[in-house]
């Protein structure tokens, strides 16, 4: 997930830049460059780690007076590395001949168009598949001396999902522009235009927005918008207050990531989900030779995703799987084997005890895989391979949408390893790829479940406890429903194996405990059923979440009837999620900064 910004007008090209791409920083962090166009001439800033190092680089520029130069027109990156390492090489802009680009998402042809390219003599600097982009707009415009049309022939041939902005000496006082699948608007006002990839970096500046949609692409002048789909432009005005617009309307930021995980379900699965199967740019295709079973290491949120992982890996990728708590594990005198694949799954990519995890397997010389969300971390730099969550960045410190995408990429990963080893049927295979693909529809929240929720939590502000019970896969969820509500409300839940009920827990069973049942229509449904019904039958109060009626539910959450559990699965998540911040805003709790924890757990 990266962020860009673009601006043409009169004024502060390189303060619009840089202001723009400080609200942006979020998206990514990993190197920012500029690139600023006039007098016939182009020069480009980059610099790799966070803003303020091209900051820096920009101020101490001593061969060019950027602050009061005449560069009218100019494009700004910030980016969440994707394909090639965070170098300044790898940073955008990228440059053609005369040409700049920014471009946020994935190109998924990118490798035919390169070999295309290269075949014809064009020489590449960088790994990135956004290179493509400047190096294909410079051969259509050889062959046509048209920018426009040039720019209409390469977005023709781009497959994939993408915000693009391009400039060129061929036409100084144009940005070309073209949106499918990642976020850009467009600002206005008297005589500026500007674009962003959301709306903070435009207040302040714009007055009135256009929000492009998937298929959008033209040019802009500094008082013209063409549009070269004949889009009909429908001008918004543009909110005022800049707490509003990073929290998007929404209380608190954990609300607003709750509702972003249908879009970053999206972006996590991108280029990860072909037609016969899952695929990884980042594995090599000898990496799993020798490799006989597989240990996922983790702490919190993180290790309720690798449990979840250890069912699925077994399930699809066929190969044994267990997990272990990283800081319980550091101390066990582990037996480490070298045909073990050593997995960490981490947030912040800092975590401590998972760390040093970590660096127990890679001293045991074990292969070492890393699913994280913040490359250049500690772990992304320490493991052998990285498949990052793009879940963009958390503020809220109960995890929600980092959770979502860990669980999706052990998913695809699990289906990665069964078709690699020819474990699973092409029916199976199918059937998987179409719910991945339903996923993201499965995570948009419709307001009638966050209703539900709102009303039900008035019931659950005092009792002496939460049970939240599943089964196979439903369990780890339990768990993490369990460590949602104590994070955030303070109040005593347990997570359980609904199986385990009968075995010492029913016990504490009566009417002020409450029982949070995960009833999945595809998966356990009756065995599950049973063991509610035993906690019913000693007067716990029951909520129901399933997309079945519960004749003895007290309470019911009703999701979507789909056919397969992990559709179940990701709808239920979004009601545990929902359930604790709406107990936590009624117990008057700091939803986004609960006591006593931190985002990122840096010591043992």
């Amino acid at each position: 997930m990266c962020g860009i910004v673009g601006y043409i007008g009169q004024k502060d090209t390189k303060k619009f830049l840089i202001d723009g791409l400080k609200e942006l920083e979020y998206r990514g962090y990993d190197s920012a460059g500029i690139a600023l166009l006039g007098c016939d001439s182009i020069e480009v800033f980059k610099a790799v780690g966070k803003l303020v190092n091209l900051e820096d680089k920009l101020n101490n520029n001593s061969t060019l007076n950027i602050q009061n130069s005449t560069f009218s027109t100019g494009i700004g990156h910030t980016r969440w590395a994707t394909h090639g390492k965070p170098t300044e090489i790898n940073a955008h802009p990228h440059l053609g001949n005369y040409s700049f680009v920014v471009h946020n998402g994935i190109i998924e042809n990118y490798k035919e168009l390169k070999t295309s390219l290269q075949a014809n003599g064009v020489e590449f600097l960088s790994q990135t598949d956004t290179e493509v982009i400047v190096h294909l707009f410079e051969k259509h415009f050889e062959q046509t001396n048209d920018s426009a049309q040039a720019f209409k022939n390469t977005i023709k041939e781009l497959h994939g999902a993408y915000a693009i902005l391009l400039i060129t000496k061929s036409e100084q006082n144009k940005i070309f522009f073209a949106k499918s699948g990642s976020p850009m608007i467009i600002g206005k006002n008297s005589d500026e235009m500007f674009f962003a990839s959301s709306d903070a970096p435009l207040i302040g500046y714009a007055n009135e927005v256009i929000y492009l949609e998937d298929g959008d692409f033209g040019e802009v002048t500094q008082d013209n918008i063409s549009f070269y789909n004949e889009k009909k432009q429908i001008w918004n005005k543009l909110q005022t207050s800049k707490q509003l617009a990073q929290k998007n309307g929404f209380r608190f930021f954990m609300e607003k990531e709750i509702y972003e995980q249908s879009d970053v379900a999206s972006d996590c699965m991108l280029g990860r989900i072909k037609d016969n199967g899952t695929n990884f740019d980042e594995i090599e295709n000898s990496f799993f030779d020798n490799i006989f079973d597989i240990k996922i290491c983790a702490c919190g949120t993180s290790y309720h995703a690798g449990m979840v992982g250890s069912y699925l890996i077994e399930r699809l990728g066929k190969m044994r799987c267990s997990i272990e708590i990283a800081s319980e594990f550091r101390y066990k005198e582990p037996l480490l084997l070298k045909n073990t694949l050593f997995v960490v799954i981490s947030q912040s990519g800092e975590t401590a005890d998972t760390l040093e995890a970590l660096k127990m397997a890679k001293n045991a010389g074990l292969k070492t895989l890393a699913v994280c969300n913040v490359d250049n971390s500690s772990i992304t730099r320490l493991a052998d391979v990285t498949l990052l969550t793009r879940a963009g960045i958390e503020k809220g410190v109960a995890s929600t949408k980092a959770f979502s995408t860990q669980t999706l990429v052990l998913w695809m990963l699990a289906l990665y390893i069964g078709t690699k080893n020819k474990a699973l049927s092409d029916t199976l295979i199918q059937n998987e790829l179409h719910t991945l693909r339903a996923i993201p529809k499965a995570l948009k929240i419709e307001s009638i479940m966050h209703e539900k929720c709102k009303r039900l939590s008035k019931r659950y502000l005092h009792g002496h406890g939460f049970f939240f019970i599943g089964r196979d896969v439903f369990y780890p969820l339990a768990l993490e429903g369990a460590l949602k509500l104590k994070e955030i409300s303070y109040l005593h839940a347990e997570g359980y194996p609904a199986g385990e009920m009968k075995h010492g827990p029913i016990a504490l069973a009566d009417p002020e405990l409450f029982t949070i049942a995960l009833m999945p229509q595809n998966l356990l449904y009756d065995k599950i059923k049973s063991n509610v019904e035993e906690l019913s039958a000693r007067d716990s109060t029951i909520c129901s979440i399933s997309a079945l009626p519960f004749e003895l539910a007290d309470d019911f959450i009703q999701i979507n009837t789909t056919n397969h559990y992990m559709l179940e699965f990701f709808e239920m998540l979004v009601a545990l999620q929902l359930l604790s911040q709406e107990i936590s805003i009624r117990l008057g709790n700091d939803v986004d900064m609960p006591r006593n924890l931190a985002k990122s757990v840096t010591v043992e």
